[in-house]
């Protein structure tokens, strides 16, 4: 089994009202990781926060930082840290 690790990236520039948790829930979802995605209070940025192997955890960021169409993404602040194993899937908070 490759290594498990923690992502916690915030997306700032045009984030909002584009679609982007929903972008970032199906692929997770489908790179079988586990986290959430939730919109920040200032509108202008999002949270990630996914779990699970490392080799999908990279293929994830890389989506984050191009985005679906319609967003654009100025910068992504990046922490990795250990695998906690505490989500049971991946969804979009409020």
């Amino acid at each position: 089994m490759a290594d498990m690790a923690r992502l916690s990236a915030t997306v700032y520039g045009r984030v909002q009202g584009v679609y982007f948790r929903y972008f970032v829930r199906n692929i997770a979802r489908r790179l079988g990781l586990k986290g959430y995605v939730r919109n920040l209070g200032s509108g202008d940025a999002v949270e990630v926060q996914a779990e699970g192997e490392k080799p999908q955890l990279d293929r994830l960021l890389e989506q984050i930082k191009v985005g679906p169409p319609g967003a654009w993404v100025k910068r992504v602040e990046i922490d990795w840290s250990d695998y906690s194993g505490r989500f049971t899937n991946f969804s979009i908070r409020y």
